[in-house]
């Protein structure tokens, strides 16, 4: 078993084309797209790269690849948790053997770096796809989620690694109408705090995202392992993101003029995206715009809420809201993913919506 380090375009092709060799058969994985996985991995194309650094591996057996690992440090989250953290992410692997050489080459590279921890899988943070699905295998990923086989969490904990947190998906049958006590709330803080919920202006998509940026980092930096995201890496995201946004999923909460909350709900795009094997060319441009308005399944990424409008009631106006769109657009189920395993406030409330927990994500850390 060895080792080696991506050191060129060849070597990078390879990290990037192993997942397929790994679940060529599974029916229930969707191959990230190509194109984009070679924009995440260049360093001259992502935005985390302007504060993080990282490095790739592959590892062969008897000539052939048999697993791939990327190890990153990130000087934004040193700063911001006065701890230094290596990250592990873009983990697959064939076997325990390979598995454990490659986890052994991110503790390596991580030490020489003065990490104090290795935390993963995180590829590359938690605003990323982040977590080894360890409970959910029988259903297909929702999109910028992850999916791996249920025996990589054995290997892992088997290379000296524990549980740091547990992330939760939730999946909801979409209402034709929000629970009388989200209606309730919501009607009271519309009165109480003159709150208004508006729709994305597509047409002013730029001052739109502007809003997002003012929210973003102030409504989850308390959140664990949150990571700020700069303007660049949040304009980077919503270019990605844009061609699936829909105007009546995107939601503003305004209280006299300001903006004080968002939720962001995309339709799951990886229904269209899974015949594509991540071939967008030639023909799969053609399968991908055709599937897109027939895809009546949804994600939850994002809803957040300033720091000083919290418990108000302003996050049920935003789910009554979404709750009459999506049932108008005919939409059938809501994946709520990702939640905190103790965040018991945004659990409960997704219960309140009838939120079956049906997927379970988890960080594993190994102290260096």
């Amino acid at each position: 078993m060895d080792v080696v380090p991506v050191v060129d375009s060849k070597d990078l092709a390879r990290f990037i084309q192993l997942p397929h060799t790994i679940y060529g058969k599974d029916s229930r994985w969707v191959a990230p797209l190509t194109m984009d996985e070679r924009t995440r991995l260049n360093p001259k194309k992502n935005p985390f790269f302007e504060h993080a650094e990282a490095a790739y591996f592959i590892a062969r057996e008897n000539g052939r690849d048999v697993g791939r690992i990327a190890a990153s440090v990130d000087r934004s989250y040193d700063a911001l948790h006065a701890e230094r953290q290596a990250g592990f992410g873009f983990f697959e692997a064939r076997s325990p053997a390979a598995a454990a050489a490659l986890l052994q080459s991110a503790v390596r590279w991580g030490a020489e770096r003065n990490a104090e921890v290795l935390r993963g899988p995180m590829s590359f943070t938690t605003n990323d796809d982040c977590g080894l699905l360890v409970r959910g295998f029988e259903y297909s990923p929702t999109i910028m989620m992850p999916y791996n086989p249920p025996e990589y969490a054995e290997w892992i904990e088997a290379a000296g690694f524990s549980k740091a947190k547990d992330l939760y998906g939730f999946r909801i049958r979409i209402p034709d109408h929000a629970p009388d006590q989200i209606e309730r709330i919501s009607n009271k803080v519309r009165d109480r705090f003159r709150v208004r919920v508006r729709t994305i202006d597509m047409k002013r998509f730029k001052e739109e995202l502007g809003r997002v940026k003012d929210i973003y980092n102030s409504a989850w930096e308390k959140n664990w392992g949150f990571v700020p995201m700069t303007d660049h890496e949040i304009d980077h995201m919503a270019a990605q993101l844009k061609p699936a946004v829909v105007p009546s999923f995107t939601l503003f909460a305004e209280i006299d003029g300001e903006t004080v909350g968002f939720l962001l709900l995309i339709p799951d795009v990886n229904i269209a995206m899974k015949p594509l094997r991540g071939r967008l060319f030639p023909f799969g441009i053609v399968r991908l715009l055709w599937g897109l308005p027939r895809i009546k399944e949804v994600r939850l990424m994002a809803l957040g809420v300033k720091a000083g409008f919290r418990r108000r009631g302003i996050d049920a106006a935003l789910i009554h809201e979404i709750t009459k769109n999506t049932y108008a657009a005919h939409c059938t189920f809501c994946e709520v993913s990702w939640t905190l395993e103790d965040n018991d406030l945004v659990n409960s409330l997704v219960e309140v919506m009838g939120g079956e927990r049906y997927k379970t994500y988890r960080i594993y850390e190994r102290r260096l």
